[in-house]
């Protein structure tokens, strides 16, 4: 299945729904706001999959972020060997783990602003993992059972910031900087390995299957869940390849006006206006 959050407009309000997507149609699962409302709920899956509510064409729509409010985002660093190569670092032996908090979140197609603060804003294109089901050390056998799917996300990043300090947070989370979505896939259909690439106007800058991780998605779910429970709905932001205008020479930065593209296979696409800041 593929499960979307839509903005719909009641009155003059916008309102979430939670949907799931068949071809072209947006079906709304009622009672639901949003994905991550969806996920915390017992039965789920069956859920969506009977789900028979209002329908709404997929072109055009207006998506929010897949999981508007998660409860963690928490993100590895340092998990393609490319980029750890490109970046000057070793092959860790542990994952690097960082967070991100829900107000750096936008949908899919929304505008991505530069902040007036920064003028070294990045690029990172990601595979995001969903967690469907709680969990506390949960073994990396039984990690598969614990995620409810997969999504794109982009981990933007304002460089200056990031590297102030030893601690990345303050350059990872700014706010309304993250495209994640458009959709939820769930496990089932899909499994990483697939192609993921970031595009700035059309020109490629980052090209690797995801199935080059260094720590797998099963591994990241019992390492996490190691530290703190994880419950539905939390994301794992499982970290970038080699490609980003950091590492580059000279250094390339996202610039007013650019289209920033990031595709993985099977999941779908995000496309993101850069726009300055009011």
């Amino acid at each position: 299945m593929r499960l979307l959050t839509l903005r719909t407009s009641v009155g003059d309000k916008t309102v979430n729904k939670a949907v799931r997507q068949d071809g072209d149609t947006l079906t709304e699962i009622d009672g639901f706001a949003d994905v991550g409302e969806l996920l915390r709920s017992e039965g789920w899956e069956a859920t969506a999959k009977a789900a028979a509510g209002a329908t709404h064409p997929l072109e055009g729509a207006d998506l929010d972020a897949v999981v508007p409010s998660p409860g963690k985002i928490i993100c590895v660093g340092h998990n393609y060997r490319n980029h750890i190569k490109e970046m000057g670092r070793e092959v860790p032996e542990f994952p690097t783990l960082f967070a991100k908090y829900a107000e750096s979140l936008i949908g899919p197609n929304d505008d991505l602003a530069l902040p007036q603060e920064s003028d070294a804003v990045d690029w990172e294109a990601e595979l995001a993992v969903v967690i469907g089901k709680k969990g506390r050390r949960i073994s990396e056998a039984d990690a598969g059972d614990h995620i409810a799917g997969y999504a794109v996300l982009n981990d933007v990043s304002m460089r200056d910031y990031q590297f102030r300090t030893i601690q990345w947070l303050q350059g990872k989370t700014w706010e309304k900087s993250t495209p994640f979505g458009p959709a939820l896939v769930t496990k089932d259909e899909f499994s990483a390995g697939p192609l993921m690439t970031s595009a700035v106007d059309g020109e490629v800058q980052q090209s690797t299957p995801t199935g080059d991780l260094v720590f797998t998605p099963e591994f990241l779910v019992s390492y996490i869940s190691t530290i703190i429970t994880l419950n539905p709905g939390d994301v794992i932001a499982t970290g970038t390849p080699g490609g980003v205008g950091h590492a580059q020479d000279p250094k390339r930065y996202l610039q007013e006006g650019q289209l920033l593209v990031t595709t993985i296979e099977g999941l779908g696409q995000l496309k993101n206006r850069v726009i300055k800041e009011a």
